[in-house]
């Protein structure tokens, strides 16, 4: 026997009723995901192909000549080629670049987090189809998600500057120093990452992304701007979660598609498996081991593109 949900009130959500199969409306929204997911991983991939360069933060150095193996493991380059491995130091600070690195990256992140967002998505749903049926106001699924997807562009925003400060700070520096560099500062934000891994910040952070029901009993808002507003307060906790691991992406290669794709079975396995939390610990171990390897000189970073 199936309890009825609990009468809607202003500013609580009716409590949603124990697991059931997929409503039709929840069945809608996840197709509607997975179609969104798919396409937004071709374009990421097409975009990956059209890119010149990584667009990874940390440069690489290494031998004078072109095609020399450097200390990264990767193929040195030379002249304007060599010029940070941003692939977007020649557009510069302009409109042109930021909104081209933009739109780039709020692709990826819909190809990479909307698969880990998705039992948010799909509670959301449920809940206003039940307030719905109380007689109360609906409001769509995609007014949450556009309010979540707003704070992971926000964030792409901050990061094409940190790449372009990156890449005018590489530039100055000659092919030499890259090389002797560009391991250190790969290795400690792989550290870095990994501390966070360890941190309650993140403990807490995970925890509002793994527990749908709890977010939504806790911050709940009515209406559209509600909505779009649970979305960004929702995507600040996924942020607060995430941002160490893109972090690693940023410095590897924005459009490195190993990372992305190993980066996003991480946010998966970590919100929506049983085992997310102990996934966290053991993926912030590897970084702390990775990155003293890389600083070390001990080994080149993986799939550094």
């Amino acid at each position: 026997m199936t309890m009825p949900a609990r009468a809607a009130s202003p500013g609580h959500p009716p409590l949603p009723r124990p697991a059931t199969p997929l409503e039709r409306g929840q069945l809608a929204v996840l197709l509607a995901l997975v179609a969104l997911t798919i396409g937004a991983w071709v374009l990421t991939v097409w975009q990956a192909r059209m890119m010149d360069m990584s667009m990874g933060i940390v440069a690489r150095g290494g031998g004078e000549v072109s095609g020399e193996p450097d200390a990264m493991g990767g193929m040195a380059m030379d002249g304007a080629g060599d010029m940070a491995a941003t692939g977007m130091a020649g557009a510069g600070w302009s409109l042109g670049s930021f909104m081209t690195f933009v739109i780039a990256w709020a692709v990826m992140m819909a190809a990479m987090m909307f698969p880990a967002a998705a039992p948010m998505l799909l509670l959301f749903r449920r809940v206003y189809s039940q307030r719905r049926a109380a007689g109360s106001g609906f409001v769509s699924t995609w007014v949450f998600a556009a309010g979540y997807l707003l704070v992971w562009t926000a964030a792409g925003a901050l990061t094409w500057a940190f790449v372009l400060l990156g890449s005018e700070l590489a530039g100055r520096l000659g092919v030499a120093e890259r090389a002797a560099w560009a391991p250190l500062a790969l290795g400690a934000v792989l550290v870095l990452a990994g501390l966070y891994q360890l941190t309650p910040l993140k403990r807490v952070c995970l925890n509002h992304c793994r527990t749908p029901l709890g977010f939504v009993m806790q911050h709940w808002q009515d209406g559209r701007l509600g909505a779009l507003r649970m979305g960004i307060v929702h995507g600040v906790y996924c942020l607060g979660c995430c941002w160490a691991l893109f972090a690693v992406l940023v410095a590897a290669g924005v459009m490195s598609l190993a990372w992305m794709l190993l980066l996003t079975l991480v946010v998966f396995a970590e919100k929506v498996l049983p085992a997310g939390r102990r996934a966290s610990h053991l993926v912030g171990a590897a970084f702390l081991v990775l990155g003293v390897l890389v600083a070390s000189g001990a080994t080149g970073m993986p799939w550094m593109t």
